[in-house]
C-alpha cells in the first residue's frame, strides 16, 4: 500500500493496548517521529503513567494536559443549554469530548511542526468522523492517519500478538484479566460496548456498571439538593460556588450514589449501522432535568418551543461530529441568546434512580405570575370572558371544515 510520506505525527495516546500498538506501528510503517498527546478529561484513571510508557517507547515530545475545565465549560455546558439528547435517550457523552481532543491534536501539531495527526478510532465507528471533521475544519491541509483503516490487526488477538512480538508491555488488571467491554469515559459519562452487549436481547451484568449504584440498592432516603443557574449554566450547588468541572464531578458523585443516569440504548451510528451501548451519565441526567425546570419558569413559551424543535437537529450535529460546522455555531448563537434569562434556583430530590423537581424560583426572570395563574380570586388580573373570542377565532377553520362533513 502506497502511503503519503510523513515526517512527524501527533498521536492521541492513552497508553493502552490500541494506542501502544499504534505508536510502534506508526514508527515502523511511516518511519516518522511520533509526538504523544494524552488528555485528562475526567476518565477517572491516572494519565501520568502514559508519560512513562511513551518515554520507554523512545518518545521525546510528550504532551499530557488536564482539559477537564475546558471540556465542561466550552463543550458540555453549551450543549446542555440546548437540552441536547440524541434519539431521545443518549446524552452525547462521547460525542462532545471528541472535538476538544481533535482541537488539541491540531494545535500541538502546529506547535511541534508535525505534518500529521493520528487516532485509534476504528473504521466502523462514529469517533473517526468526529475527530477528522474537527481536524479538517481547523486545518484543511492536515494529514490524518487512521491505522484501523490501514492495517490488518483487526482483532484483539492480533493486537496482543503484535505487542508481544515487538516487546510492547501491556498492563493487566490486578486479577490478571481485562475488561471484556470496550469502554470510554470522561467527566460527562462512561460508555460500554461489545462483548455480550452485541446481543440487544441480553441484559448487561450487574458487575458491568462502575459509576452508579443499582437503583434497588441506592439509599432509602431521598437527597435534596439545590442548583443555581446563571445564564443557563449551573454555577453553585447548595449555595456553594463551583467551577463547571467541579459541578459535574460533584453531581456525578451524588447521582451515582443514588443510582441515577443508567441507559441501555440501540442507536443509529452516522456510518449507517445500528449499535447497542450502555451509558452512565449521573451528573448529566441531573443537569438536564434541572435545566429544563429552570427554563420552564423563565423562558417565553414560543422561544422554549422553538428551542425544542431545533434540539434534535442540534443533537444530531454533535453526534455526527459537526461541532465546528457553521450550522451548529448558528444554532448555538440562537440558543445562547435565550439563556440570558435562565437565572435562578432549582430544588431537586434524588431517589433510587429518579431526579424529581420539587421547586424552582427566579428573583430576576420568572414569568410565572401568581395573580394571573391562581385558581382563587384574581381581582381582575385576567378577564375570563376574553377566552370566548379567542376560542371562536381559533375554531373558525374547524367550524368551516366541519360543515363540509
Amino acid at each position: 500500500m502506497s502511503r503519503t510520506p510523513v515526517k512527524k505525527v501527533v498521536l492521541a495516546y492513552s497508553g493502552g493496548l490500541d494506542t501502544s500498538v499504534i505508536l510502534k506501528w506508526l514508527k515502523q510503517e511511516y518511519d516518522c517521529e511520533v509526538v504523544t498527546f494524552t488528555a485528562d478529561i475526567g476518565q477517572g484513571e491516572e494519565v501520568e503513567p502514559a508519560r512513562e510508557k511513551a518515554q520507554a517507547a523512545g518518545i521525546k515530545e510528550i504532551y499530557i494536559e488536564d482539559l477537564r475545565e475546558e471540556l465542561v465549560r466550552d463543550f458540555v455546558y453549551p450543549m446542555f443549554r440546548a437540552n441536547a439528547i440524541y434519539e431521545g435517550e443518549y446524552l452525547l457523552g462521547t460525542s462532545i469530548a471528541r472535538p476538544l481532543i481533535a482541537k488539541r491534536l491540531v494545535e500541538i501539531a502546529a506547535d511541534t511542526g508535525a505534518d500529521a495527526i493520528s487516532h485509534g478510532a476504528t473504521g466502523k465507528g462514529n469517533d473517526q468522523v468526529r475527530f477528522e471533521l474537527t481536524a479538517y475544519a481547523l486545518n484543511p491541509d492536515i494529514k490524518i492517519i487512521a491505522p484501523w483503516r490501514e492495517w490488518d490487526l483487526l482483532s484483539r488477538e492480533k493486537l496482543m500478538s503484535y505487542a508481544a512480538e515487538h516487546g510492547i508491555a501491556i498492563e493487566q488488571k490486578r486479577d490478571g484479566t481485562k475488561s471484556p467491554y470496550s469502554m470510554d469515559a470522561n467527566l460527562l459519562h462512561i460508555s460500554y460496548e461489545g462483548y455480550d452487549l452485541e446481543d440487544p436481547w441480553v441484559e448487561p451484568g450487574a458487575d458491568m456498571w462502575r459509576w452508579t449504584n443499582d437503583p434497588q440498592d441506592a439509599p432509602d432516603t431521598p437527597l435534596e439538593i439545590m442548583l443555581t443557574f446563571t445564564r443557563g449554566d449551573v454555577t453553585a450547588i447548595d449555595g456553594k460556588a463551583m467551577t463547571p468541572a467541579q459541578v459535574l464531578a460533584e453531581l456525578n458523585r451524588i447521582g451515582g450514589e443514588h443510582g441515577i443516569g443508567r441507559a441501555d440504548i440501540v442507536e443509529n451510528r452516522y456510518v449507517g449501522m445500528k449499535s447497542r451501548g450502555c451509558y452512565e451519565t449521573p451528573g448529566g441526567s441531573i443537569l438536564l432535568k434541572a435545566h429544563r425546570a429552570m427554563e420552564s419558569l423563565t423562558l417565553d413559551r414560543e422561544a422554549a418551543h422553538l428551542k425544542d424543535e431545533l434540539m434534535p437537529r442540534y443533537a444530531e450535529l454533535i453526534y455526527n461530529g459537526y461541532w465546528l460546522s457553521p450550522e451548529r455555531e448558528m444554532l448555538q448563537a440562537a440558543i445562547d441568546q435565550t439563556q440570558a434569562v435562565v437565572n435562578g434556583d432549582v430544588r431537586l430530590k434524588l431517589y433510587k434512580g429518579n431526579v424529581l423537581v420539587v421547586g424552582r424560583r427566579s428573583e430576576t426572570n420568572s414569568l410565572f405570575d401568581e395573580s394571573i395563574a391562581t385558581f382563587e380570586e384574581d381581582a381582575g388580573a385576567y378577564d375570563q370572558g376574553d377566552a370566548t373570542g379567542f376560542i371562536r377565532l381559533n375554531a373558525l377553520r374547524l367550524r368551516v371544515q366541519g360543515r363540509q362533513r
